[in-house]
């Protein structure tokens, strides 16, 4: 029991940083139809730049405790990550929306290669240690251990997942987004600004993407610049699993996502030794892309939609 307790905490901590990407990937998607594949690096971008921040901070006040130094990373990395997502948006996508949608996912594959080579240029090939600011000290729950870092990170998915429900049921932004998604042209006919919308929302998906960024880098003590590929893709599986589109539908389809990667990696590691167990959990995320595809093209929330005129 100790240890499935210990398996549903890890797939908690993973699955919520899924989620956090993954609400990038169905908020755009549900105002545009258009999958950013370069999320994943705005993510990379995220860490890199929360990593810099940090150790200014560490030389500039040492005496700072962590938990202060990584909350001035992680707000230090949002706006230069939102600003990153507009940027792209304006260059790279906006001329591209009317287009056939080969030519979007080209671009974005182009754009992920890209932020990937000036990462490189800018940080370097090699991976970066990301400091320990944070106690090490794990805290007991229930038979099962979390460190405080992970609590920060709990605590941080479910703020923003939160308010990021509240922005998009209760506020005038909200209504728009929403507006935008079912019929950008008629949106406009009422007066919404579509193109200040896509721009909040590529905005607030990179914003998510840092926090995520940060705490990733800080979860796993190490930063590099292709480190956002792997995640991107799996973020992307659970915004499939839960319903693309549905900001529901990538909450569920992260938590779920990340809670059969650590149950299966971990019954696995038992049964064939801890190698296998750490190796076979990759492979879990694009099972669960195939079989869903497969029996549910719409994931579990998703809903039909119909074409556009």
């Amino acid at each position: 029991m100790d240890i499935f307790i210990q398996q549903i905490v890890n797939g908690l901590v993973l699955g919520s940083m899924y989620a956090l990407i993954a609400l990038g990937y169905t908020m755009v998607y549900g105002v545009l139809n258009l999958i950013n594949f370069a999320h994943g690096d705005v993510l990379m971008i995220g860490a890199m730049v929360g990593l810099t921040i940090l150790k200014i901070v560490q030389v500039v006040a040492p005496d700072l405790p962590g938990i202060v130094m990584l909350g001035i990373a992680i707000i230090g990395a949002v706006p230069v990550c939102a600003i990153l997502n507009i940027i792209i948006e304006r260059v790279a996508y906006r001329r591209l929306r009317n287009a056939p949608r080969l030519a979007p996912l080209i671009t974005a594959i182009g754009v992920s290669i890209l932020l990937q080579t000036l990462a490189m240029l800018i940080w370097g090939r090699n991976p970066i240690p990301f400091p320990q600011v944070m106690p090490s000290d794990p805290i007991h729950i229930f038979g099962a251990l979390i460190s405080p870092t992970q609590v920060m990170l709990l605590v941080l998915a479910v703020s923003g997942m939160a308010g990021l429900v509240l922005l998009v049921e209760k506020t005038k932004m909200g209504r728009a987004m929403r507006a935008t998604a079912e019929n950008p042209r008629v949106a406009g006919l009422m007066g919404v600004d579509s193109n200040r919308v896509v721009v909040m929302t590529f905005a607030i998906g990179a914003a998510l993407a840092a926090v995520a960024g940060v705490m990733w880098a800080a979860t796993y003590s190490t930063a590099q610049f292709a480190m956002g590929f792997v995640p991107g893709l799996k973020a992307f599986s659970a915004a499939v699993l839960g319903g693309i589109g549905n900001i529901y539908g990538a909450m569920v389809g992260g938590l779920l996502l990340g809670l059969i990667e650590s149950l299966g990696a971990g019954y696995i590691g038992d049964l064939t030794g801890d190698f296998l167990g750490s190796q076979y959990q990759d492979i879990f995320a694009f099972i669960v892309l195939i079989i869903v595809l497969t029996l549910r093209p719409s994931g579990i929330m998703g809903e039909r939609v119909a074409d556009r005129a």
